[in-house]
């Protein structure tokens, strides 16, 4: 049950970033820290949300890279000199929408799961 909550929780923080870069080429985000910062910290939610999925969820989902996302969180908390800005950038510009994509597709299993058991009752 406890995985159900985090999907939507991580296509939140997934939108957020979305709207922070919706006006800008992703190649300007580095100018702008306000929207970097927020960037960065959305991206590290989602990996600590990642961490608190049980293992079987995301055995069961290996289409979805939780282990890098859970890695990239590490690498921003634990990364003293700063943030790689080009892999933030990369990740945002390259791998957002096609997870948006894959976290869209389990959360709709769930909702097709439902409507077939509140059919059957």
């Amino acid at each position: 049950m406890k995985d159900r909550i985090i999907i939507p929780k991580l296509l939140v923080y997934i939108d957020k970033i979305s709207s922070y870069t919706s006006e800008m080429d992703i190649k300007d985000l580095p100018r702008n820290t306000m929207a970097l910062e927020a960037c960065v910290f959305c991206l590290s939610q989602m990996g600590e949300l990642t961490k608190t999925l049980s293992d079987d969820f995301k055995a069961s989902h290996p289409e979805v890279p939780w282990a890098s996302m859970a890695g990239l969180r590490n690498r921003i908390v634990h990364d003293y000199e700063g943030v790689n800005v080009d892999l933030i950038c990369d990740i945002i510009g390259n791998d957002l929408a096609g997870l948006k994509i894959k976290l869209h597709k389990i959360s709709s299993s769930w909702e097709k799961l439902d409507d077939d058991a509140v059919g059957e009752t």
